[in-house]
């Protein structure tokens, strides 16, 4: 039942710490936390190790118990738990690659208005340090508690989430999870993620010494680039290349630019794969002929939309909305060409059709389908009273009518046993970016 005394209270200690909580969530963003290779002790390297670290003096500086889990996950809360009465609030303190194009500097925290801008600050170390908070606030206010609360931070989500896998299969995990790393409200779903890559059966000529695009396959590339022998391209062939294809020429090459604009696979609306731009440019030109030609032409059909209707996997349900299919790392291997997809499963859809669709589709166009890892769907029971009461808790506080959702998305939840997403971006009146 809604207390105006209770949340009057709760909103006055939150506005008395305000500070010192961005300062905490600077002084975690300042860490270069990009999971990597392992180093050491240190699973996911160690900067991924030192930001895992510093989350757990934070909590021990307020007054809570912590633990390390091998560098995999650590958790802030009490020293015993009775894990059937716990309810776990779930964190990830590692971020994708930093890309280009930042107008401020991604690891040196920076405020501007209302907003401290840096990688990771909203996805997901903001939100590991507030809910840090919320549970000094519930301390501090010796508000009645029905349950146990504990929060956990992993380092590894945007790169598979081993650091889950590892956690799940050594210790216990609590009766009920929320994961803060989504919109308001409730997110009840997550669609199934398909990776995997295409492999061209030939092999491009020396008349191509680089391809390349995209550094993260969940990320729509902002860049491609070709490198071509000036030598082996057909005279005037360069004259027809579009004015907004950049083009260097340095010791007998030819370096192609393409530029984009980046965006999540799984909410492609909006980006600009760099990729599409340079195979769009390179083939309406010309430049390339016979078997180079057909395998560019290959690539251009894997990114030339973002929902699978190219290589007949689109398909829809009513609870999750559409499937989507993005190219996102570009590569050369021996000559091969390698195009790297992130696919977001409808949470109905066949994972298996799907691939056995790739396979056949790509073989015709030279190339094979290598399927790399298959995240199923998570679904969290729609009528369970946690969704109705935090959606109505949330539209009551904003004034807001919102509904519960499925998202494309992955987070912690489709890991976890009896686990949803709950917040924290997207208030009322605010988009994601100053």
């Amino acid at each position: 039942m809604y207390n105006q005394e209770i949340y009057a209270s709760v909103g006055e200690w939150m506005e008395n710490h305000k500070e010192e909580m961005i300062r905490d969530i600077a002084k975690l963003a300042a860490i270069p936390s990009i999971s990597g290779e392992k180093e050491g002790d240190a699973p996911f390297g160690k900067m991924c190790q030192e930001a895992l670290e510093a989350m757990l003096e934070m909590g021990r500086s307020y007054g809570f118990h912590t633990e390390n889990y091998e560098n995999y996950v650590g958790s802030i809360g009490s020293r015993k738990k009775d894990w059937e009465n716990t309810i776990g609030f779930w964190n990830h303190l590692d971020v994708v690659p930093v890309g280009d194009g930042w107008d401020y500097s991604p690891f040196e925290p920076a405020r501007a208005g209302k907003y401290l801008i840096a990688r990771g600050v909203q996805d997901n170390k903001g939100p590991a340090v507030g809910l840090l908070y919320v549970m000094r606030c519930l301390r501090d206010l010796k508000l009645p508690m029905k349950h146990e609360l504990c929060l956990f931070v992993g380092c590894d989500e945007e790169k598979g989430m081993r650091d889950m896998e590892y956690y799940t299969a050594h210790y216990p995990t609590p009766a009920m999870s929320m994961i803060a790393d989504c919109s308001f409200p409730v997110c009840f779903g997550e669609k199934g993620i398909l990776e995997g890559r295409i492999r061209s059966h030939k092999t491009l000529s020396d008349a191509i010494v680089e391809l390349s695009g995209g550094n993260a396959g969940n990320i729509i590339p902002d860049e491609a680039v070709m490198v071509l022998r000036k030598e082996k391209l057909e005279e005037g062939a360069l004259r027809r290349l579009p004015e907004a294809l950049q083009m260097q020429e340095e010791g007998g090459m030819i370096r192609l630019t393409a530029k984009g604009l980046a965006g999540h696979s799984a909410f492609p609306e909006g980006s600009e794969n760099a990729i599409r731009k340079l195979c769009d440019a390179v083939c309406e030109a010309g430049l390339l002929t016979g078997g180079d030609r057909e395998l560019l032409e290959g690539i251009r059909t894997a990114v030339a939309g973002n929902y699978g209707e190219e290589s007949g996997i689109a398909y829809e349900d009513e609870l999750s909305g559409r499937l989507t299919c993005a190219g996102t790392v570009l590569r050369l291997e021996e000559g091969h060409v390698m195009l790297t997809f992130n696919i977001r499963y409808s949470i109905t859809a066949d994972a298996e059709g799907i691939c056995s669709t790739l396979t056949k589709f790509w073989d015709g166009k030279g190339f094979a389908w290598i399927l790399e890892r298959d995240s199923k769907p998570n679904y969290f029971n729609r009528k369970h009273p946690a969704v109705d009461k935090l959606t109505e808790v949330f539209n009551r506080m904003t004034g807001q009518q919102r509904e519960p959702y499925v998202m494309g998305g992955g987070t912690y939840a489709r890991k976890l046993p009896n686990a949803f997403g709950f917040g924290i971006g997207n208030m009322p009146g605010e988009d994601d970016s100053p």
